[in-house]
């Protein structure tokens, strides 16, 4: 009977300690720089450590997220996008994973805790940081999404990862998905930037806002009205407003040197109003210019794969010819 107890003991301990090898190894793999892939469950990488406290921003925090949904089947939460690459979704969240597991803060709250204790909204936004070169100049990104929702990772993640391999600092905003709101947050965020731009180590000078589809609104309105309209005190007004595919008409004369992009097929945004209101800039003796695209929905990103395709890289250009 007793070596009967011991073999059962001894299968037990062995048993136990392939589980927890089993256990180390899976925890391992949790924390891999190259972990997620296009089968990765969404809610893996929310919920993943090295995104602790912040991870929930990464997708839509205003669209249901089904427990099972994939990277790739995460382009359903992005209505009113078109040609989402579940590829270059792998690469961004594989991207903040590396660099957070490396050491780098990459995620920011713009508000201060006392804020967001009486405001419990403003939890819910912040600046994702994708790092440049040390002290260079940065751009801020919104994303569209109606102002019902960010749709981050189709209009300002992708834009963001390639604006710092050509060396700039990319800072994405996550707002609330209010137009007031919205640019109170945007407005927060130049602040914030501005005030604490040692610790970023960013040149705050010939900044440039970007922004697409309601994300757009938000670029040119801080571009037309700056943050003294919104709440915070005076900052330097952005060297370029970038914008796509952004049906916005107004224009007051104080606009800055701006850059468009649009397709002939956008159902929601007129590339003749675009056309138009870039004409009217242009006639007040201010640097403008529109690409238009044929046969391009609303919603194409950076536009890979497409006639867009390269688009990011001409309005690069079009903001370094208006660094004064």
């Amino acid at each position: 009977m007793k070596k009967i107890n011991l073999f059962i003991f001894v299968v037990v301990i062995i048993f136990v300690s392939g589980c927890s090898k089993i256990e180390r190894k899976e925890n391992k793999e949790m924390n891999d720089m190259s972990y997620f892939s296009e089968n990765s469950k969404v809610m893996d990488v929310i919920n993943n450590k090295s995104f602790e406290g912040f991870g929930r921003l990464i997708f839509p925090v205003d669209r249901t997220i089904d427990k099972n949904m994939t990277l790739e089947e995460a382009k359903d939460l992005y209505v009113w996008y078109n040609y989402i690459n579940p590829n270059k979704t792998v690469e961004i969240v594989n991207y903040m994973k590396e660099q957070a597991d490396s050491g780098h803060q990459i995620f920011y709250s713009i508000y201060t805790e006392e804020e967001m204790m009486s405001d419990l909204e403003k939890r819910n936004t912040g600046i994702f940081y994708f790092r440049g070169n040390p002290n260079e100049k940065f751009a801020i990104l919104n994303a569209g999404g109606g102002f019902m929702y960010v749709g981050a990772m189709q209009d300002s993640f992708p834009h963001a990862l390639e604006l710092s391999k050509k060396g700039y600092n990319a800072f994405a905003l996550i707002y609330r998905p209010d137009a007031d709101k919205a640019m109170e947050d945007l407005s927060r965020a130049v602040a914030f930037i501005h005030d604490n731009a040692l610790e970023l180590q960013v040149d705050t000078s010939n900044y440039s806002v970007w922004g697409g589809s309601a994300g757009g609104r938000m670029s040119a309105w801080l571009g037309n009205y700056g943050v003294m309209s919104f709440g915070e005190k005076k900052y330097p007004r952005p060297s370029a407003v970038i914008m796509q595919y952004t049906g916005f008409s107004e224009v007051t004369g104080n606009e800055p040197p701006t850059y468009n992009c649009v397709g002939t097929s956008d159902g929601i945004a007129s590339y003749g109003t675009m056309e138009n209101r870039i004409n009217k800039i242009k006639q007040n003796g201010t640097d403008a210019e529109i690409e238009i695209f044929d046969g391009l929905p609303h919603g194409f990103g950076l536009g890979e794969g497409t006639k867009a395709e390269g688009w990011i890289h001409n309005a690069i250009q079009f903001w370094e010819r208006n660094m004064k």
